[in-house]
């Protein structure tokens, strides 16, 4: 796989090497990405969907989200691609604080050209339905730099949330692109050849993106952030190297992701931290960044003492992962991950035994710890618990 424009960037940034995304599938880790909150905490335990029956989220209308905060400090915000936190009022993304949306509302596109789910169009421009031709990554690259290309002479400060569909299935890149990994890899496994196909067009997307902000001069003053919603999902041939599962799992394949950080000036480019975040943290990071000063319960922590390689302890906190799912496996039950320090519960399904981990020593997740008499076993279990017991009073269907 060449991902040219992405090994750069991550050069010139800070690379994350303990950053989680706050779910093992789209909406949830999305809703704390925006919020601040674990998911659950803010009604989106699971997938939000159109279809009422297999829908396992309503994002709390009383949400404060990334945009409606930087406001106060004279933001402007677009979202640029997919929203998945809400398919009608009052969770928008312009009634959600962002001042341009161009993108899906909804959660996967059956096909890049077509951009329809269950034959309905959720492609916006704002509040107007459109029907662009082209492939999805590229619409979205073009609409970010326009987005851009608008912003460079500008004074105000902005927020761009661009959030790409791809790699998720159905992998489907440009027939030229899979032209030129099938030449390249002889021998290579149809099924991959599209994922590093779809993932190579990708990044020559964001090597756009990132050259727009250089010929702007945006980039002299803007904090880059690249991140994943949640692992790759295996069954669809992608990968997550050594590590164990994928999307759907709570193992670290399915919830441990890159996050590369590039901030011009401030942060030191090819540096490293290995202090634990996850993507409720980057809403506090970017508040702390803006100067705003937050009056309202969050769960993330700011991470920037450590993008800006000053000491900070980030593990000494109980964390937790969430995932709500129907189906056979899943039954409509919500099944649970949490951390402390080095030390790891999980299951994969709601009816599967917990599992005990020491991540620090088997990254791999090998060999399960034994859990009887156990205090830091104990200690996860009781905090989890409690974390439940509060997600409890949260609605994550509609309440008309």
């Amino acid at each position: 796989m060449r991902t040219p424009y992405i090994d750069n960037f991550a050069k010139e940034s800070i690379t994350c090497t303990n950053f989680y995304a706050n779910c093992t599938v789209c909406s949830p880790s999305r809703a704390s990405l925006l919020s601040g909150r674990y998911p659950d905490l803010v009604g989106v335990p699971g997938v939000i969907r159109q279809n009422e029956n297999n829908n396992w989220g309503y994002m709390d209308p009383k949400a404060i989200l990334l945009p409606e905060v930087l406001k106060t400090k004279g933001y402007e915000s677009a979202l640029i691609g997919k929203w998945h936190l809400g398919l009608e009022s009052p969770n928008t993304p312009n009634e959600k604080g962002f001042d341009l949306f161009r993108g899906f509302l909804g959660d996967m596109m059956e096909d890049y050209w077509d951009h329809r789910r269950g034959g309905i169009n959720w492609m916006r421009h704002n509040e107007e339905e459109i029907d662009p031709e082209g492939h999805a990554t590229d619409l979205f690259t073009d609409w970010a730099i326009d987005y851009l290309e608008d912003r460079k002479n500008k004074e105000d400060p902005y927020y761009l949330y661009l959030a790409y569909n791809a790699p998720h299935f159905p992998i489907q890149p440009p027939q030229e692109w899979l032209d030129k990994v099938l030449e390249r890899e002889e021998g290579i496994d149809p099924k991959r050849a599209k994922n590093v196909a779809f993932i190579e067009h990708l990044d020559y997307s964001i090597g756009q993106v990132l050259e727009k902000l250089e010929s702007t001069g945006l980039i002299e003053n803007t904090l880059v952030v690249f991140t994943s919603d949640n692992g790759g999902a295996v069954r669809f041939a992608q990968s997550n190297g050594d590590l164990r599962g994928g999307k759907q799992d709570h193992y670290e394949g399915g919830i441990k992701v890159p996050a590369y950080v590039k901030w011009k000036g401030h942060i030191t480019p090819g540096s490293t931290t290995d202090n634990l975040a996850l993507h409720m943290d980057l809403f506090t990071t970017f508040c702390d960044v803006a100067g705003v000063d937050l009056d309202h319960e969050v769960d993330g922590v700011s991470i920037l003492p450590s993008l800006l390689g000053k000491e900070q302890v980030t593990d000494d906190r109980f964390v937790y992962w969430v995932r709500r799912e129907g189906g056979d496996r899943y039954g409509g039950q919500a099944y649970y991950a949490a951390r402390y320090g080095d030390f790891k519960i999980l299951q994969n399904t709601p009816y599967d035994p917990i599992e005990f981990y020491n991540v620090a020593q088997d990254e791999y997740e090998t060999t399960a710890l034994e859990i009887s008499d156990n205090a830091v076993y104990d200690s996860l279990r009781v905090h989890l618990k409690e974390h439940i017991r509060a997600s409890g009073g949260i609605p994550w269907q509609r309440r008309d």
